[in-house]
């Protein structure tokens, strides 16, 4: 299996991509590595870092798309970026998934008009994997799209629902619209609507979801609009970075908060693993013809051969031609 890394993409870039590629290529039965980028910078680092690039190919991109550029800028002015590179390679199916941890933006764009949407699908969505009691939940939209119609999130929903089947292997992932109330008179017209579209849809819809059951388990899968999605997203990182440095500073206050952390170290332990955003790969693009994975932007080696095994089982799994079957069947029924 080939998949396709953006040796540029994040703030690591590219030492820890190409540490995180020899990790997957060590671990993961079968994989090979198509690298996009310099190929004189990628062979430099390479050896300064002494990683093999065994199994690996280099694809040679001449540019690098900076996070700070205008996404659509990718199509014309940056389409020798490695991301560019890295998205046309998966349009013409010359591997059969594309990581990136570069900008969210020019991905969205990259995996709309050069890798395509799954037909049908109205807009490429982001789909997070967030910790929460008992495992975790998928959240999309994560910020891909401030405006939505009803039946985008309906989308969402149906391709949300097959990602935790095919991923995460739950039989019926349940849907939750993220809402200001539970009832089904609550929230904007866009609730109101795509609540009437769930109550149909082939999903497992347990209809409006709080934000604050949200982290208690109270869905597998969270549909919102690509604003409420990122609000709640980035008020989630925020709380588990202030989380994780109050416990931190509750057992290292003094000689007997500090024993006490040994009582309780493999717990926390536990819970550390639990919160820890290199553990669960990167964000899916739901609806691109091709899978594609937006890894983190701080992403290190462990979290970039994460977001390649997220790539693998994805792939093995057929999880976009699912998709692809699901949106034909939804669009045959409306």
């Amino acid at each position: 299996m080939k998949i396709i890394v953006d040796a540029f993409g994040g703030d690591n870039a590219p030492a820890e991509v190409l540490k995180g590629c020899q990790l997957a290529v060590s671990e993961l039965d079968g994989v090979e590595i198509i690298l996009t980028g310099d190929k004189d910078v990628i062979e430099k680092s390479a050896k300064e870092h002494q990683v093999s690039l065994d199994h690996m190919e280099i694809c040679h991109a001449s540019q690098v798309m900076d996070i700070h550029i205008e996404p659509t800028a990718l199509l014309k002015d940056f389409s020798d970026s490695s991301m560019a590179v890295g998205c046309r390679l998966l349009a013409e199916k010359k591997g059969d998934a594309f990581v990136s941890a570069g900008s969210t933006g020019a991905l969205v764009v990259g995996a709309t008009f050069l890798v395509k949407r799954i037909k049908g699908i109205k807009r490429v969505t982001i789909g997070s994997v967030i910790p929460c009691k008992g495992g975790c939940y998928l959240l999309t939209d994560a910020g891909a799209n401030a405006d939505c119609r009803p039946e985008m999130l309906l989308q969402f929903a149906v391709m949300g629902s097959i990602y935790m089947q095919k991923f995460f292997g739950l039989p019926s992932p349940r849907v939750g619209l993220v809402n200001i109330g539970a009832e089904e008179t609550k929230g904007t017209q866009l609730q109101l609507d795509a609540y009437r579209l769930l109550k149909d849809a082939p999903v497992h819809f347990t209809g409006n979801i709080e934000p604050r059951d949200i982290p208690l388990g109270g869905c597998d899968v969270a549909v919102a609009d690509g604003f409420t999605g990122n609000v709640i997203l980035k008020l989630t990182e925020g709380m588990g970075s202030f989380i994780s440095k109050e416990v931190k500073s509750l057992f290292t206050g003094g000689p007997v908060s500090m024993l006490s952390a040994l009582g309780v170290r493999k717990q926390l332990m536990s819970f550390k693993k639990q919160m820890d955003y290199k553990e669960y790969g990167g964000a899916p693009l739901l609806g691109a013809a091709g899978l594609v994975i937006k890894a983190h932007g701080s992403s290190d080696a462990k979290a970039f051969k994460n977001a390649i095994r997220q790539a693998v089982q994805c792939s093995k799994q057929n999880v976009v031609s699912e998709m692809t079957k699901a949106i034909a069947n939804l669009r045959a029924q409306s």
